[in-house]
């Protein structure tokens, strides 16, 4: 997987990806695709939707523990922050081969750089929120999130997912 290619089709979908309109019926349908792609496919994780500072949809599914729920802290925390894809942030980190402590001196026990947390953006507004996932391999906690938005917008997921790992 070469990071350079991940990141171009993540700033791609971060442009895409944006809402017209987002309520808490929005926040409840994302978060219910969420859960019933999970359910379908037997995945243990946990979702959050929310708008920073507002939790509007939260499940976790049998199998995850209090662990998961600190990673999607940890990732909601580097969206909030740096208005990123947590996937993104991890994999520009990869390429500095630095991380948050050394070049922001944010601690590792309130950020994760891993995959799952997408931001939520309104055409012409920016940032409003977010979207999480944990519990699987991080590049999997992101599509799963993207595949998700795609169906909530009207996008076609195969047009904007990562390219497989050969």
């Amino acid at each position: 997987m070469p990071i350079a290619e991940d990141l171009a089709r993540i700033a791609l979908q971060e442009e895409q990806l944006q809402f017209a309109r987002f309520d808490e019926e929005t926040a409840w349908r994302l978060g219910s695709r969420l859960r019933e792609i999970a359910v379908t496919r037997g995945s243990r994780i946990v979702i959050d939707v929310r708008r920073f500072g507002q939790p509007l949809f939260y499940a976790a599914l049998p199998g995850t523990t209090p662990d998961n729920v600190e990673w999607v802290r940890r990732k909601i925390n580097v969206v909030q922050r740096l208005h990123r894809s947590s996937y993104a942030v991890g994999l520009e980190m990869e390429k500095k081969k630095s991380s948050l402590t050394e070049s922001q001196g944010l601690p590792l026990i309130d950020y994760a750089t891993h995959g799952g947390c997408f931001p939520l953006r309104g055409v012409g507004t920016g940032i409003f929120g977010c979207v999480t996932v944990s519990g699987l391999p991080q590049r999997a906690d992101h599509e799963l999130a993207v595949e998700a938005l795609c169906a909530e917008l009207g996008q076609v997921y195969e047009s904007l997912r990562l390219a497989d790992i050969p």
